[in-house]
């Protein structure tokens, strides 16, 4: 009898986990989940993207800033550092191509991560960096975005019009990368 008992505890048990494991990841489906990086060049086909989280944060000038703002335009996400020196080659780049696409519907916005204030604050002034730039020391942002606290910097999400995730890359992405995909995804309707 308490081996019958046994058995059917262990049943119910994992019946239960089974089913607030169905309930839990239901309940998900519909947002952006990590789970690799894309291949630059490549973007996520649209049918099969996810929606990004939005996020709010405070600028590294004191200003808040909410991710709900770029809705409608094509935004680049870009994890950073001051410390990090694909970064310190990158973002300046970004900046340039910032500077040549806001007019066409294209947002930039830096997530300064696992930095100090104040050398993210030197770095984004004396390079003259113009997009805003989110100071989030603690990667929470990451979090909100799918999960994507990838262990290198720099990494950059692209956010389609209609605020989904249409690709995640590792690594430093030179204008020659970047500016073919931003085109792609400004042109989707």
């Amino acid at each position: 009898m308490r081996h019958a008992l046994r058995v059917a505890s262990a049943v119910l048990g994992c019946a239960a986990v089974a089913l607030l494991a169905a309930c839990s990841s239901s309940s998900h489906s519909d947002e952006f989940t990590f789970h690799g990086a894309q291949r630059i060049g490549t973007l996520i086909p649209a049918a099969d993207r996810k929606p990004a989280e939005n996020f709010t944060g405070t600028l590294l000038d004191g200003r808040k800033f909410d991710s709900a703002s770029d809705r409608g335009k094509v935004t680049v996400v870009n994890f950073w550092a001051a410390w990090c020196p694909p970064c310190q080659v990158e973002t300046p780049q970004f900046d340039s191509v910032y500077r040549q696409l806001k007019g066409k519907g294209v947002e930039f916005v830096g997530i300064d991560t696992k930095d100090t204030h104040g050398g993210g604050t030197a770095f984004v002034s004396g390079h003259h960096i113009s997009y805003p730039m989110v100071f989030d020391e603690q990667g929470r942002i990451s979090e909100i975005l799918g999960g994507t606290n990838l262990p290198n910097l720099p990494y950059s999400i692209l956010i389609d019009k209609g605020g989904r995730v249409a690709g995640v890359y590792a690594g430093r992405l030179a204008p020659a990368d970047i500016e073919p995909m931003l085109t792609r995804l400004e042109d989707e309707r």
